[in-house]
């Protein structure tokens, strides 16, 4: 699977990282406001550039040696950033030149000796940069690139900068037949566990990788299933001792595999329920179209069970997870080893729905039994016309309808045909795209 190389955006605070993470990505994430420290967490989208993408992560600002707590926390995180990032953007202002703060952070860089792009911005005028522009080899990071975030100029140079010091070449590394599968969720639920319970109860291993630069380790298993790669997001304790940082990296490093897999096994430790961390995860993996299931883990662990007391969990994580009620749930246990087998019967049927596809005539006569059980609805006396649906993609299957007027097409009508694919041919444990296409219609 392809694997998004990691960017960090570094800096001292108020030198536009976040303005410049916004205009590199397109839309409005980051805060953007202009008083220092707006940005504590770190935020990661992805960014496109020649056919690829890249994953940015903007970064609050580095204040080497303040003492003031929120500013010390950001500088932890700036750190983690610096340490799962491929290539780091130094941002440097213009305006007021090179400062001591720069001097130290462009030292911190140069000790993870990792590749730096030095990104001097606020060089808004048109034409050559001004001589002060100069100045800023002293930093001694190499040629640094004039751009002005608010503007757009120059971020195309920046982002080829940046460009030549990423490996695409990773792509597809473990052949067609494997299934790769991300085992996500937030600290301590138990995913080494359970990979370790995998690893440890089968008669072949195949191997044990050192998973790349990302320092999630991949282990490959091959039985009477079929063969699996699961990547392990956990040993993140090591990094740091900071609570609060471990959560943030441990969420980058989720998005990473869930970039990575086929099949993405949300974890859930049963003793504690949801979190917020869990809801982060699962949603990217359902926005990136892929299968998942949502493992319950340490249900031996559960105190006072009754017969009443799955049914009651699986009935509030029903509610938690309401985004995407295709996954399907498991209780288990990776220390005893209680309902683990289960898992690859689970692992290929997801997958498979992710790949399936259906003809355009079983989908049509699907389309003519929906619209006449529910009328599409209508507006001002024009009703929504259907003219016949198609499924132009998959992982995840993607559906076109062509219609007389997308407008009509209401988000509540998408849902129900959603619904009926669903009862008609299946998807279980994967998510579904719906695209409308307008076609013009002479009769109307």
């Amino acid at each position: 699977m392809a694997v998004r190389p990691v960017v960090a955006v570094v800096g001292r605070p108020n030198v536009g990282k976040s303005t410049l993470f916004n205009k590199l990505i397109g839309q409005r994430l980051s805060i953007v406001e202009d008083t220092p420290g707006v940005t504590r967490d770190r935020i990661y989208a992805s960014c496109e550039w020649r056919n690829h993408e890249i994953m940015l992560v903007d970064t609050g600002g580095i204040e080497p040696y303040s003492d003031d707590i929120i500013l010390s926390q950001m500088r932890r995180q700036a750190q983690l950033a610096i340490e799962s990032a491929e290539v780091t953007i130094l941002v440097v202002d213009m305006k007021t030149g090179i400062t001591a703060t720069d001097q130290e952070v462009a030292a911190m860089l140069q000790k993870s000796g990792k590749p730096i792009v030095l990104c001097v911005n606020k060089c808004d005028g048109v034409g050559d940069p001004p001589p002060e522009f100069y100045e800023f080899y002293n930093l001694g990071l190499g040629e640094p690139i004039a751009v002005s975030s608010v503007h757009g100029h120059g971020t195309g140079d920046l982002l080829d900068a940046v460009y030549q010091y990423l490996d695409f070449s990773d792509e597809g590394e473990y052949g067609e037949d494997s299934i790769t599968v991300a085992i996500v969720g937030r600290p301590n639920a138990g995913k080494s566990s359970l990979v370790n319970r995998i690893a440890g109860r089968e008669a072949v291993i195949v191997s044990d990788i050192a998973g790349t630069t990302r320092d999630a380790t991949d282990t490959v298993i091959e039985n009477q299933y079929g063969k699996f790669v699961f990547i392990d997001t956990a040993g993140i304790r090591r990094k740091s001792k900071v609570e609060e940082a471990i959560e943030k990296y441990s969420v980058l490093r989720a998005y990473m595999a869930v970039d990575r897999s086929n099949v993405c096994i949300i974890m859930i430790d049963a003793t504690k329920g949801f979190s917020e961390q869990d809801s982060k995860i699962a949603g990217y993996a359902h926005e990136q179209g892929k299968a998942c299931i949502i493992a319950i883990n340490k249900w031996d662990a559960v105190e006072d069970k009754t017969d009443k007391t799955m049914q009651e969990m699986k009935k509030q994580l029903d509610i938690d997870f309401s985004f995407m009620p295709y996954a399907p749930m498991v209780f288990i246990s990776a220390q005893t080893g209680q309902r683990v087998e289960k898992l690859y019967e689970m692992i290929k049927a997801v997958d498979e729905q992710n790949a399936r596809r259906i003809s355009t005539g079983m989908l049509n006569d699907m389309l003519n039994y929906a619209t006449a059980r529910v009328q599409p609805p209508s507006d001002k006396g024009k009703r929504l016309k259907i003219y016949y649906m198609t499924q132009v993609s998959t992982r995840p299957p993607t559906f076109a309808c062509f219609v007389n007027r997308a407008e009509l097409f209401h988000f509540s009508y998408q849902r129900y045909l959603e619904n009926q694919i669903r009862e008609n041919f299946g998807f279980e444990g994967t998510p579904i795209r719906m695209l409308v296409r307008e076609k013009g219609d002479k009769k109307q």
